[in-house]
């Protein structure tokens, strides 16, 4: 499935994990070992999808000066963005326990606080998914299949922190109706923001792909550093590093096999 909706279902179908890890948690209490086991899966994975498919494809395009550029300016952008969305509670958005509000050192026992925490968590965790959908969408820009290990790592990135915001939501009182609507929405956004990458960049000149490619990338590997890495270790500390590793491989064998 390629074009504008082929780049819309793959952007929904990595969205929806924030769906499927809302719902887990809403039914049971799953051990944080391994929801942070499968955050340093994911790590493993998006590193090696930033090196492998997205810097190498960006380089390829623009060359150094438009990849380089990007690459900062992603970064950078993310960080003022991470900071804002951190203060107001959701820095933890994607810990590997079922109740990040816990977490929050300013947070209270009241309803409201846990409220504001977890709508901050859904908030960061549309800043999360937006780089990793647009990148989903310019991946069929050459006419050819979806990135299948780009969609894999979002899938896996999304599924631990649609679990902690749910469980702070309802630890907070909120609805099922609620809960599911925000990821639901979240979801389509994701979708949406694929098919606006992909339209939006239909025909450009290669050196701005390469520089969207490359901000994308620098988003995504800031991402990995400030929020899952750091997650992902709290529980498996001591096999977090041999966990990624494994997902990296796994990742790099999709790239060379698929090429």
């Amino acid at each position: 499935m390629g074009g504008v909706w082929g780049a819309g279902f793959w952007g929904l179908v990595g969205g929806s994990a924030l769906l499927l890890g809302a719902g887990v948690a809403w039914v049971a209490a799953l051990p944080q070992r391994l929801i942070a086991a499968v955050m340093a899966v994911g790590s493993g994975v998006l590193i090696s999808a930033v090196a492998f498919d997205l810097m190498d494809e960006a380089f390829r395009q623009g060359g150094f000066a438009a990849t380089g550029a990007g690459f900062v300016g992603g970064a950078l952008v993310y960080t003022v963005a991470n900071v804002l969305v951190s203060r107001r509670g959701a820095r933890h958005r994607k810990r590997s326990g079922n109740n990040p509000v816990e977490a929050q050192p300013h947070a209270s026992t009241d309803e409201a606080p846990d409220t504001n925490t977890g709508l901050a968590i859904a908030i960061g965790a549309l800043l999360d998914g937006i780089p990793e959908s647009v990148v989903i969408g310019v991946s069929l820009l050459g006419g050819g299949g979806v990135n299948a290990v780009t969609v894999a790592a979002v899938f896996l990135s999304n599924v631990p922190e649609g679990l902690s915001s749910a469980a702070g939501m309802k630890k907070a009182g909120r609805s099922a109706a609620y809960v599911f609507g925000v990821w639901g929405g979240i979801a389509l956004m994701s979708g949406l923001a694929a098919m606006l990458g992909y339209a939006a960049l239909a025909g450009a000149p290669p050196e701005l792909i390469a520089a969207v490619t490359a901000v994308a990338a620098g988003a995504i590997l800031a991402m990995l550093v400030d929020t899952m890495i750091p997650e992902a270790t709290e529980s498996t500390h001591d096999y977090s590093g041999l966990i990624a590793v494994m997902g990296f491989l796994s990742a790099f064998l999709l790239t060379k096999l698929g090429g």
